[in-house]
């Protein structure tokens, strides 16, 4: 059984909050941050109603399974995962409800870029390359089918905005912003994580199609940040429904998507709450996700 979603956290942590976003809000612990991740979901830039149960704890959970597993590849920012070692900055009384929600990390200056490679021409890409035969100004060959499989993977980052969607720039764009030497490494540590993931995925009969990663620096040290491989930043299709010319159901919040789009609502207003078997169906497929990636049932 699922548990009661959780909105947010602020009446539940004795920290001050610094930031809240669609789904994390960010805690000031003093060395440390304290990032809790709710079950909030957004869609078209509106943050949906009623959240989904478990959604955060699966988010969490895989974030953290990413960052420990690929911590031989590159350091990230987590200390720690247990809400028991805060103390009073979670009264016990709030500790089941926060476990397995909870990160502390490392204080990283965040590189204000969101770092996106593609294995595959689907979604935003897709669109790119129907219009100018190019992704982020990447060429590409001609006649490639939606959905068809890169010969390589490629590098497509986007500036990150606080307010708004990030913005699709070229790797040289990339580098005029932040520098040419930390541009190629974020290029080359992103490529290299996604082949790490790709692999690990296929072996579970999931295609990771595309995702997002974020960096940042302590001590001048490039570290991973925020989250990693989750259903929230990555695009993953389970193998047997690859097809191409098609919209593939990804493993996430597509029943939401999917539920919207054939409604009518306009997208400019405050959208009606999701039906009861909407946000069922989106907690089954982030809990299937972390099943299948993890090899372990969600408790």
């Amino acid at each position: 059984m699922a548990v009661p979603a959780i909105s947010t956290a602020a009446d539940l942590v004795n920290a001050p909050l610094l930031y809240k976003g669609k789904v994390r809000e960010l805690y000031d612990l003093g060395e440390f941050f304290l990032i809790v991740v709710t079950d909030r979901i957004s869609a078209f830039d509106y943050i949906l109603a009623p959240a989904v149960p478990d959604k955060g704890n699966v988010l969490n959970r895989l974030s953290a399974f990413w960052f420990d597993k690929t911590r031989h590849v590159l350091d990230n920012h987590v200390i720690h995962t247990d809400v028991d070692r805060l103390g009073d900055v979670i009264p016990a009384e709030h500790r089941e409800v926060l476990r397995n929600r909870i990160m502390v990390t490392r204080k990283a200056e965040r590189i204000d870029i969101e770092c996106v490679v593609r294995g595959y021409v689907t979604g935003g890409g897709w669109r790119q390359y129907e219009q100018t035969g190019a992704i982020n100004g990447i060429q590409l060959p001609e006649g490639l089918r939606k959905n068809a499989k890169l010969a390589a993977p490629i590098f497509t980052p986007a500036a990150k905005n606080d307010v708004g969607h990030d913005e699709d720039i070229s790797f040289a764009e990339m580098a005029d912003k932040i520098g040419r030497d930390l541009a190629e490494q974020l290029r080359d540590r992103s490529l290299e994580m996604y082949a790490f993931a790709r692999d690990y995925c296929e072996e579970r009969g999931i295609l990771l199609a595309d995702c997002k990663l974020e960096f940042g620096l302590v001590d001048g040290k490039l570290i991973l940040i925020d989250e990693m491989f989750t259903p929230d930043a990555s695009r993953f299709w389970a193998k047997e429904n690859y097809a191409l010319d098609i919209e593939i159901d990804s493993m996430d919040k597509e029943p939401v998507r999917a539920y919207l789009a054939g409604s009518d609502w306009d997208k400019n207003s405050e959208p009606d709450p999701l039906p009861a078997h909407v946000v069922e169906e989106t907690t089954r497929r982030y809990r299937e996700i972390y099943q299948r990636l993890t090899g372990a049932e969600l408790e």
